[in-house]
């Protein structure tokens, strides 16, 4: 468990709960599902101090499910968000070591990038001065956030326009936002390995073999885009719900809550070109799959149709082959010396003959690939 104290200019970090709130700022407590399912009576203890109500039966519920879809509740002291992030990582915990991740990864079909996408539910209770955040074990968000937090104070972040977050809601916003981008950060390496299995399945000279590959791909994303249209419309109910919203001291006023409604819609428009990018990604596979198949059954077709013409080039000189075969005992040629030839010579220039018609009319002709 982690716990920043996030006054105006300054973080600090510590291990304990608090029992008190700072004269400004707010406390944002971060700490493992198993952690948190374990802990959750000295959690509520801290709560019910530092802002005079508890978390309800149903919202830790939904904070501990590892399974439930991105959503947005709320009540009159706080609003409660369950984000299911998409970044690289599969970690689970063992309930007697809460915490500690271990070393068994769950085994998903697709290409390895796929494989690689966590889709964990991270959640979010939103006080006026208090955030809890429940992560899996492991959550590469809550560490790099962490930093990032304990280094914007610095001068040189200063510099460079960072800033604290003002309020605990302007803290889950960055961090869903930064969710969020996780995933736009792997989409150009999903993207190479898709394409290069549409290079396999549009190749003349290849045979595409990784049919089940495919087909886990095209199962895993389109999982990857029922999660992410729950993850816009969780944000989008944060935002109508934002919008009934007064400006006071704790949401930074008037400016603050204009902020704040920039952030979710800039958070909105990231999760539309995720949604945008796995649809586009999506729909590139079926349509290899329906260019290879189209590709085949022409292929198919220009061999049966050279066949054809082979074939019946064939036929008139087998017809003449069994005339000649009979069983009768004049037949005209059979006694000559050059009756042989004659037949060799009709058949070949009967040949010669269909061939060249076939040629012309491109029954014979290589199609351009």
């Amino acid at each position: 468990m982690r716990v920043f104290h996030i006054l105006p200019g300054s973080v600090s970090e510590s291990t304990n709960l608090p029992m008190v709130l700072p004269a400004k700022g707010y406390v944002w407590i971060a700490c493992g599902r198993r952690e948190f399912e374990l802990e959750q009576g000295a959690v509520q203890s801290t709560l019910q101090v530092l802002s005079g109500m508890t978390l309800v039966d149903l919202h830790i519920s939904d904070l501990l499910n590892n399974q439930l879809p991105s959503h947005y509740d709320y009540t009159s002291q706080y609003d409660i968000l369950v984000f299911r992030r998409l970044t690289t990582g599969h970690s689970e915990t063992d309930l007697a070591h809460p915490g500690a991740v271990l070393t068994q990864t769950l085994k998903r079909g697709g290409p390895p990038v796929l494989r690689r996408i966590d889709t964990s539910p991270v959640g979010f209770a939103v006080f006026d001065r208090v955030l809890l955040t429940v992560h899996p074990a492991g959550c590469q968000v809550l560490d790099h956030y962490a930093t990032r937090l304990m280094t914007a104070t610095t001068a040189a972040s200063r510099a460079a326009g960072i800033a604290l977050p003002p309020s605990p809601a302007d803290l889950m916003l960055r961090i869903v936002n930064q969710m969020v981008d996780g995933y736009l950060d792997l989409r150009r390496e999903l993207t190479r390995q898709l394409d290069h299995w549409q290079g396999e399945l549009l190749s003349p000279r290849a045979r595409f073999s990784n049919w089940g590959s495919l087909l886990d791909a095209r199962i895993s994303l389109h999982h990857l885009d029922e999660i992410c249209e729950d993850q816009r419309s969780a944000i989008q109910d944060w935002i109508e719900a934002l919008n009934t919203w007064e400006p006071n001291e704790h949401n930074g006023g008037q400016r603050g809550l204009e902020l704040l409604k920039v952030r979710s819609r800039d958070v909105l428009e990231h999760i539309e070109r995720v949604v945008h990018h796995v649809r586009r990604l999506e729909q590139n596979a079926e349509t290899a799959v329906q260019m290879h198949f189209s590709a085949q059954s022409n292929r198919t077709n220009d061999i049966m149709r050279t066949l054809t013409a082979l074939t019946a080039i064939f036929l008139p000189l087998n017809l003449i082959a069994g005339i000649f075969g009979m069983n009768f005992e004049f037949i005209p040629l059979t006694h000559l010396k050059s009756g042989f030839w004659w037949a060799m010579g009709s058949m070949a220039l009967t040949a010669a003959v269909l061939g060249v018609v076939f040629w012309r009319k491109r029954y014979l002709a290589r199609t351009a690939r």
